[in-house]
Parts: structure tokens; sequence; C-alpha cells
């Protein structure tokens, strides 16, 4: 199956939640590979009225007023969420102290001069730098620009007259599900994400 553009164009990337077999939510994935689950048997299709479909009987499903992708010889509705047939595993509360994390946990802002940019245009900074024994933690470590960066240098922020918008901390929402903010992944996702507490699949970052 390869499914090509719809009428709409919808991107193949675009995101698709998937859940554990209690309908919680464990990850975000694109729905190429979500329709790839669902045709292998691993998944299957929930619809706004929480009823499960296993690849052929959703592609039997009316396509008129929702949104699909076309293939070689029909239309299929799109999947904005799935079940995982066979993974009972709970989402885990801790998240992963990771660079992705931590951007998503300032927003793509830096943290002195309160820029939102572009990630390419961001790094992290050591609030209390390694070399006066600064730690690599979600205490001391926030999203900065590099001029700020450059700016600050090997400096505490008091040492380079420079202030914090807000002292960086360790969160404990999901950031897969915060990053979102008014933005929601898809409509669909709403009655799935009110008891959210999970963490994101990140490399994590090595602590002191």
């Amino acid at each position: 199956m390869s499914p090509t553009a719809a009428s709409r164009p919808i991107s193949l990337g675009a995101q698709c939640l998937v859940l554990n077999r209690s309908f919680q939510p464990i990850h975000v994935t694109t729905l190429r590979r979500a329709f790839t689950l669902l045709y292998l048997g691993v998944a299957q299709a929930i619809d706004e009225k929480f009823q499960l479909f296993d690849f052929h009987s959703w592609s039997e499903l009316s396509v008129e007023q929702n949104e699909s992708i076309g293939t070689s010889s029909r239309r299929i509705r799109i999947p904005w969420v799935i079940v995982l047939v066979a993974f009972d595993r709970f989402p885990r509360t801790k998240v992963r102290f990771s660079r992705h994390n931590i951007f998503l946990r300032d927003e793509n802002t830096c943290q002195y001069c309160a820029r939102t940019l572009p990630r390419s245009e961001l790094n992290l900074d050591h609030v209390v730098p390694r070399a006066q024994g600064g730690a690599t933690t979600w205490e001391n470590v926030v999203c900065s620009c590099v001029a700020c960066n450059l700016k600050k240098g090997g400096r505490t922020p008091e040492q380079a007259n420079m202030k914090l918008l807000r002292k960086p901390f360790r969160p404990k929402w999901n950031p897969i599900f915060r990053s979102f903010g008014k933005n929601l992944g898809h409509e669909s996702w709403r009655p799935f994400l009110s008891v959210v507490d999970a963490s994101y699949w990140n490399t994590e970052l090595l602590e002191d």
C-alpha cells in the first residue's frame, strides 16, 4: 500500500497519536507509519465514537466529510489516532533530560533576551558554568541564543550583568503534548490527552 496525496493536501509526515490498549497516549508517529502499522495488523484505528477498526474495515469507511488520502484504487480516511493491539505498557512519568525537552520547556525562547527563534539558532547554556562547578541538570541548563551564549561566556548571569527570564526547573508535564500548546496535533486527539503524564523518548542527557 502506498498512499498518495489527498485532494486536501495532507503530508504523510503529519503526526498521528498512538495509544496503548488502555487508550493511554504513549507515542506520536507519522501517518505513513500509522498506515503501515494498520496494514500489518499491529494497530487499529479509532474513530470519534471510540470504535476500533482493522485496516480492511477502516478502508471501507466512507470518506465523505472526512480527511482522506488516496491510493491507486481508492481513498482512505486518515487515522489520526491508532491503538496498538498488543501493547499494555503504561507511559512513564519521568520526563527525560534531553536537549529536545529543554527547548520545549523553554518554548524555544532564549532565557536571557526573550527572543523565540528557530532551533538552529539556539543552544544550551549552563547558568552556573561548568568551570565554576555548575552541574548539567534541569535546574542549571537553559535555552540560549548564540549571541547571548557568547556574551555570557564562562560567567554566571550576575557576573555577565544578564538576567534570566525565569529560574530553570525540572518539568512534570509531558513535553509531547505540551509542545502543541493551542495547536493540538489534531482535534481527535483531545479526548485522550486530559490525563497524560508521560515522557518523551529522546536521547537522555547525562546529569552530573
